[in-house]
């Protein structure tokens, strides 16, 4: 295991320690009739582990799907949560490896050190065996970090900075198509990149970036784990990605690209890795980015 990965052993060794917040971080696609992910948490999670609400933790001025929150709302969040600075943060999901990711960079992005992700998230936490906490959890509960977030107090106790060289905007990405300083890599589907399929979201173009590479987020995977390193660098340099070059991952809405980073902090300890904070729900709604189509 990696720094940003622990598996269901190490974690539930620590159950119970000071220092260590869990956190469910699951979130699914619209329309894929997975059910909602609050209630779910509700009903049955990992025993001490708290919510965190990717949509309401979040800018929700700025029109686009879980768009990084101000350094002063994830703050607040943080507090409510009952996260300082120094807390082991372990984050998981209810698909194995998707959403969790997301909000694994979320920590990351505003200077969070000690942060990792479930292996395998819930699905594997129960088919090795560890026990779920089925006390319902009470709505307070739930909203209090979402409330703090949208509505931060003057005063708060975590220090949230925001690390800008690990996050991308639309202009940086802009500006980097003519000189091609940095790679993006789309995590989408290949369909989606190509444009032979339509976009899940209504009005959006379709196509990718230009110059950018696909590789999949799923191609990465094994039944909701990461593969192994040398698997996952065939991945990326059959893509045609150049490892040893700065590399800004997208998505969708940032959740896949998220999974990528993750991913590449696997392949190094320090890799020259950001993700398009508004990835295709902002490029490809507008009309005043160039995109490519086809492979």
């Amino acid at each position: 295991m990696s720094a940003s990965i622990v598996s269901p052993g190490w974690l539930h060794n620590r159950l119970g320690d000071k220092d260590l917040k869990v956190l469910d971080g699951t979130w699914y696609l619209p329309n894929t009739g997975k059910g909602d992910p609050k209630e779910q948490f509700k009903t049955s999670r990992i025993p001490g582990s708290r919510f965190f609400d990717m949509d309401n933790i979040a800018d929700k001025g700025s029109g686009l799907p879980h768009m990084l929150p101000s350094e002063q709302a994830f703050a607040a969040a943080a507090d409510s949560l009952g996260i300082a600075n120094d807390s082991q943060v372990v984050v998981y999901d209810r698909s194995g490896l998707f959403s969790a990711a997301r909000v694994w960079w979320t920590f990351k992005v505003f200077g969070h050190q000690k942060v990792a992700v479930l292996d395998g998230g819930l699905p594997l936490w129960v088919s090795e065996g560890y026990k779920l906490e089925e006390t319902p959890a009470s709505d307070d509960e739930l909203e209090g970090p979402m409330q703090a977030a949208q509505h931060p107090p003057a005063n708060v106790h975590y220090s949230a900075q925001l690390q800008k060289a690990e996050v991308r905007t639309l202009q940086q990405v802009l500006d980097n198509i003519e000189g091609q300083q940095e790679l993006v890599v789309d995590a989408r589907a290949a369909a989606r990149f190509q444009a032979t399929a339509p976009e899940p979201r209504p009005g959006m173009r379709g196509g990718h970036i230009p110059h950018s590479k696909n590789v999949p987020f799923d191609s990465l995977l094994t039944n909701g784990r990461l593969k192994g390193p040398e698997e996952m660098q065939a991945v990326f340099q059959t893509a045609g990605v150049d490892l040893n070059k700065p590399l800004v991952t997208s998505c969708g809405t940032g959740v896949t690209a998220s999974v990528l980073a993750l991913a590449l902090h696997q392949l190094s300890p320090n890799p020259q890795v950001a993700v398009y904070d508004g990835s295709w729900s902002e490029w490809g709604s507008r009309h005043d980015t160039p995109i490519e189509t086809g492979g």
